[in-house]
């Protein structure tokens, strides 16, 4: 059997870390890491979810999906029914998680089809594709380059939009929103 190169999960006990610089790294660490597991469970299980943070500098975080009012209402009466602006602002919420979820993952399988070339019966496809973009000339790949920018961009800044709007936002999207900001011309 083959020796293990790193040490793996561990359990870390439950005790104040001294070094403040330590304590800070770590706070951000896990608390980004309970807001993937927090939303896992949106994502699996489709049910509401509250987190409020408090970081060593006394900094508030929360995640709430679908919307703050949403999951203080339903904690607070868990046998009511939401308003209907609640409802219409929770179901945008969800329906716009859901859209930006599956271009992420479009994107994704994008990846490692690119990262992958050889894969699969498209191996002669991507043979060519790979040698098209070899004769790419500079101004070529600098508007590639600068569109792939602009991808990275307009995606980071809708996922930023999605988090703050399931952490605090109760109002739907303005009518006039494009929800086809990443769409393509081929």
């Amino acid at each position: 059997m083959a020796e293990k190169k790193t040490l793996g999960c561990q359990r870390i006990s439950m005790v104040k870390i001294e070094n403040e610089d330590a304590r800070y790294t770590a706070f951000s660490k896990r608390r980004s890491t309970l807001y993937k597991k927090a939303s896992e469970l949106v994502g699996k299980y489709d049910v509401d979810v509250g987190i409020t943070l408090f970081s060593p500098t006394d900094k508030p975080y929360s995640f709430f999906h679908p919307t703050l009012d949403a999951v203080v209402d339903k904690f607070f009466s868990p046998n009511t029914q939401p308003s209907e602006s609640n409802h219409i602002a929770i179901e945008n919420s969800r329906n716009k998680g859901r859209e930006l979820k599956a271009e992420l993952d479009e994107l994704d399988i994008i990846e490692r089809g690119l990262s992958n070339p050889t894969s699969g019966t498209e191996e002669t496809d991507m043979k060519k594709m790979w040698e098209s973009i070899m004769e790419f000339n500079e101004e070529e790949v600098n508007e590639i380059e600068l569109w792939l920018k602009s991808v990275d961009f307009d995606l980071k800044n809708s996922l930023s939009q999605v988090e703050n709007n399931a952490s605090s936002s109760t109002q739907a999207p303005p009518k006039n929103v494009d929800l086809n900001f990443m769409r393509c011309n081929n």
